[in-house]
């Protein structure tokens, strides 16, 4: 699982490779209902190396490379 002592270093899901630029414990989808119980969970912020749309994942699907 990475942390947020790891941002500015290479990890992966498996399929892809990126850095890692941020890691929320407490990320909310802003795109869920305002209504109801919103769910909060980690989730980790990387940008594609070489560039590309920056994609989010939990923190324990990730692991350096």
């Amino acid at each position: 699982m990475v942390t947020h002592r790891l941002i500015g270093q290479r990890v992966t899901d498996g399929e892809r490779v990126g850095v890692l630029t941020a890691v929320d414990r407490r990320w909310t989808d802003p795109a869920q209902p305002r209504e109801g119980k919103r769910i909060t969970e980690p989730m980790a912020f990387v940008r594609p190396v070489g560039g590309g749309v920056e994609w989010t994942a939990p923190p324990s699907a990730l692991r350096v490379v």
